[in-house]
């Protein structure tokens, strides 16, 4: 299973959105078996985003912050999304893959501001 993630200096971007690049974990029997960066050319486009993490082979994608719309085109992808996380990538999908990651609420704190 592969496991996609907003990157920001080794961890968790707060803001899906807004992303430069996101880091796509593989996983095998519960462990990271390598790990991805890759850029994000396509910002705040919902289908770009969900199409380039689709090409990578993520299924699932944890992150910080999202807004509705795209949390609903990764969904609409068959993308499991969880939110409300945060810190060390690693440590992230260590915590999902343990079934001990927490997830929060669909949200954005960037005021709606999306550059549309």
């Amino acid at each position: 299973m592969k496991i996609a993630m907003p990157h920001l200096e080794g961890k968790v971007n707060p803001h899906f959105g807004t992303s430069r690049e996101f880091v796509v974990v593989e996983t095998e029997d519960g462990q990271i078996k390598g790990k991805k960066i890759i850029p994000n050319e396509v910002m705040h486009n919902h289908g770009g985003l969900a199409m380039m993490l689709k090409a990578e082979g993520a299924e699932v994608v944890i992150t910080g912050g999202i807004g509705r719309p795209m949390a609903d085109a990764l969904q609409r992808a068959g993308f499991e999304v969880i939110t409300g996380a945060s810190g060390d990538v690693d440590k992230v999908a260590g915590a999902y893959l343990s079934g001990n990651l927490v997830a929060g609420g669909v949200s954005c704190d960037c005021g709606g501001h999306h550059g549309h």
